[in-house]
């Protein structure tokens, strides 16, 4: 019976490392930190013609990649402390957290309550909330009308 169980569990094993193996490609570059992801490896993804939004839908782009999900802000807490890509963050830049583009990469974000856009940098890692994409800057935040609602819905592009 302990032989069966070891075997069955040495099956286990092996079927979940091939599995995990399975959905790593050779498009991901993780960066200094492992938690990066590059922009040709997100363009080859997407295919250049479509992208996965953040809830699982596909939306059509015609030269770039584009997300879509939730969109916060933060500041005076963070402000003049390190980010993850070890700048200081100020809430007067135009910048912004994500979760796997590289730091450096540019990004346009248009709210779609009313159309407004602003550009920023990645620099940070989050947001770390379910259903969300991005957290700016307040500087950011203020230029699409965010701030007053806190969140609102986003397209993200990148540049």
């Amino acid at each position: 019976m302990r032989t069966i169980k070891l075997v069955l569990f040495a099956l286990l094993t092996a079927l979940l490392f091939v599995n995990c193996s399975s959905h790593r490609h050779n498009t991901t570059s993780k960066s200094t930190n492992g938690k990066s992801i590059s922009l040709e490896a997100l363009k080859s993804k997407a295919g250049n013609t479509t992208s996965k939004t953040s809830s699982g839908s596909k939306s059509s782009s015609s030269s770039s990649s584009t997300m879509r999900g939730g969109a916060s802000y933060y500041a005076d807490k963070y402000d003049g402390r390190k980010t993850a890509s070890g700048e200081i963050f100020r809430q007067n830049k135009l910048t912004a957290a994500h979760r796997t583009l590289s730091f450096g990469t540019m990004v346009r974000v248009k709210n779609l309550k009313n159309g407004k856009t602003v550009d920023v940098k990645i620099n940070d890692r989050g947001p770390f909330v379910s259903g969300r994409i991005i957290d700016l800057s307040r500087a950011a935040a203020e230029k699409i009308d965010l701030v007053r609602d806190g969140v609102a819905e986003v397209e993200v592009t990148i540049l």
